[in-house]
């Protein structure tokens, strides 16, 4: 039997939920704690090698790529290295789930368009301030994220054979 009390949900917010679903972060929240994040959203069109964000830049939103492409990039130098191509619907600037927090990339367009969801830091703090579910969904979220980083980091200081030294790491 249907539940008469169940909140309805219209055509465009199933979309932006599903299309949230497939997103790191947000996979594993419910439509009624998606919803939270609705008033939020802010959708950004961008143009080829429009930086989104730069390094050390405060982290003031988490983006998810609606269409496109966005590389990310650290500076080495006076040049940029790209550490990561991402497309649709990957999400990055996401240390800006964790408060005043700087960026460790930048992040540049590389497709000749794109559109990005925003989510301001601010907002996602004041959804995590008024549920603590969410919070926790989406740091142990974060934490697997960072945690995957460090194996794939930690490889491939094995199979360069040194070239680095990684107690520099933790100095």
């Amino acid at each position: 039997m249907l539940n008469p009390f169940k909140k309805k949900y219209t055509e465009s917010e199933l979309e932006v939920f599903d299309f949230l679903s497939n997103v790191r972060y947000f996979e594993g929240l419910s439509h009624s704690e998606l919803e939270r994040f609705l008033p939020a959203i802010h959708y950004r069109k961008y143009v080829k090698d429009e930086v989104v964000f730069f390094s050390n830049d405060p982290s003031g939103a988490i983006y998810i790529i609606k269409q496109g492409k966005v590389k990310l990039t650290i500076d080495i130098k006076d040049d940029f290295e790209t550490i990561m191509n991402l497309e649709e619907p990957a999400c990055f600037g996401e240390n800006a789930l964790l408060e005043d927090k700087k960026r460790l990339y930048t992040a540049i367009i590389a497709s000749e368009q794109a559109e990005l969801m925003v989510f301001p830091s601010y907002a996602i703090q004041e959804v995590f301030a008024n549920n603590s579910q969410i919070k926790s969904k989406m740091i142990t979220s974060l934490a697997e994220y960072y945690n995957d980083n460090n194996l794939r980091m930690f490889k491939s200081y094995k199979s360069s054979f040194g070239f680095f030294n990684l107690s520099q790491m933790f100095e």
